[in-house]
């Protein structure tokens, strides 16, 4: 498997933090993920970190660090085992309406009457512990108990394809699973297959709907795409021109101060908010394009 680094700094202030976060984006080359985290010790101090496939640059951290008043970034290659080590030490399994998300090592919790979705330790994101994560797989259980059923339903971002799984337990037809990064592709082809989902779930390497695979499963009744704030913006106009009329977005990887900006770039294209869910300082939206 690839390696991957982290690059982690802390600030004593949130906006600041967030404004590092957002400023992370920007990199090159560009973090697989980012997270902006408040650290639980009473000090009032913000933890912020990127992952990334190739080693960042030191001096573009140091800049950036400087210019927002941030300690200097930590950059560290992070061992496969680390990741193991994570989840059987760390995540516990969580409950998102009608899914339940686990690892193996908690395969005797399962509730009864529970959509089970086992994800292992893996170098992606999406275990259904982080708000985004839990606010979209939350959004699908209530589209699903309001009768909504998705026939043609991609998941854009898909990381360890946690939001295609959930999709495939519920409904009969194939889900597509996509992402920019390979690894996170492999990772979520293997949890396809942990979850014995072959077949319901198609895993592609692709930039948002850049993939004939999407061009041809187009339009889509339902989209999942869990990112990051300025890359779901981009997405804005193929995003509109890929939904079916009727047709669902359920997007989060959005802070709060954030999410007014997406909504306006996706109601510009005609798509329109239905509902906002916050859980902590993270956003999910629920989006529809008219009949």
């Amino acid at each position: 498997m690839p390696k991957t680094w982290t690059a982690f700094t802390t600030i004593d202030d949130k906006d600041r933090a967030e404004a590092l976060g957002e400023a992370l984006e920007e990199l090159d080359p560009e973090p697989t993920g980012i997270g902006v985290f408040e650290i639980e010790d009473g000090s009032g101090r913000w933890e912020i970190g990127g992952y990334f496939v190739e080693e960042p640059n030191d001096v573009e951290l140091a800049l950036m660090a400087a210019a927002f008043g941030a300690q200097p970034f930590v950059v560290s290659e992070v061992p496969d085992t680390d990741w193991v080590d994570k989840v059987r030490r760390e995540l516990t399994p969580v409950e998102a309406g009608r899914f339940f998300v686990y690892g193996s090592h908690d395969a005797d919790k399962i509730p009864p009457g529970a959509e089970p979705l086992l994800i292992e330790a893996a170098m992606a994101f999406g275990t259904g512990h982080h708000g985004t994560t839990l606010g979209c797989l939350k959004a699908l259980d209530r589209l699903a108990t309001e009768g909504f059923v998705g026939r043609r339903v991609a998941d854009i971002g898909c990381g360890t394809a946690v939001l295609a799984m959930a999709a495939a337990r519920i409904w009969p037809d194939p889900v597509i699973a996509s992402d920019i990064d390979e690894v996170a592709v492999e990772v979520a082809e293997v949890n396809v297959a942990a979850n014995a989902l072959q077949g319901k779930v198609r895993c592609i390497e692709a930039t948002g709907f850049n993939h004939p695979d999407l061009r041809a499963a187009a339009p889509f009744d339902l989209v999942f795409a869990n990112i990051l704030m300025q890359p779901l913006i981009d997405l804005a106009p193929d995003m509109a021109a890929h939904l079916a009329p009727g047709g669902y977005a359920i997007l989060s990887g959005i802070l709060t101060r954030q999410a007014d900006a997406v909504i306006e770039a996706y109601a510009a294209q005609g798509v329109a908010l239905v509902r906002q869910d916050d859980i902590g300082d993270w956003v999910t939206l629920l989006l529809r394009k008219p009949d």
